[in-house]
């Protein structure tokens, strides 16, 4: 008799472990949270951690403000000027997260995936797409990121984050996003 309760417990308490990690925070394909600010359209066409507000807010931090070791950095895209593969100086400090948590975490790898807007010929840029990620695992490696932790594809145009061919989705297509 006194094992019935007991299972019943034991079974309530194993399903809710299953829901909860069910759950999802929802996403998007760049990475970045739903609902969290990264990825919204502003004024110039693009919001927090997108193509050209420079603002990096919304990393994994432990209320101290400093970066926590098990989190992945929440901004996980950063963009390019046209034709460009330098990286711009207001996602810098999104690269410098994002190699602190390899650096921290050597079992962790990333894939930073490589992306254009739809300008040029499909093999400039896929060309493109890879010496814009290769320019950001230069800077990881530079960091002190081991190099068997990062891996490099280039989709060049063919994955848009934005339809349209205007300034707007052009700037949100020039990305390098980190696949963790």
């Amino acid at each position: 008799m006194f094992l019935k309760p007991y299972a019943r417990s034991l079974a309530i308490a194993a399903s809710l472990a299953v829901l909860a990690g069910c759950s999802s925070t929802g996403g998007t394909q760049d990475g970045s949270a739903a609902g969290s600010g990264s990825g919204t359209m502003g004024g110039s066409g693009v919001g927090t951690g997108t193509a050209g507000s420079g603002q990096v807010s919304g990393y994994g931090t432990d209320g101290s403000g400093q970066m926590s070791d098990a989190r992945i950095p929440e901004v996980r895209t950063i963009y390019f000027n046209y034709d460009s593969d330098a990286i711009r100086p207001e996602f810098e400090s999104v690269v410098n997260a994002h190699a602190q948590y390899l650096s921290r975490n050597p079992n962790a790898s990333v894939v930073l995936q490589g992306h254009t807007d739809e300008r040029g010929t499909r093999e400039y840029n896929l060309a493109l797409g890879e010496r814009r990620a290769g320019s950001v695992e230069r800077y990881l490696r530079l960091q002190g990121v081991n190099p068997s932790q990062v891996e490099v594809v280039s989709y060049g145009e063919e994955r848009p984050a934005a339809r349209g061919s205007n300034e707007d989705a052009f700037a949100q297509n020039r990305r390098v996003v980190f696949a963790y």
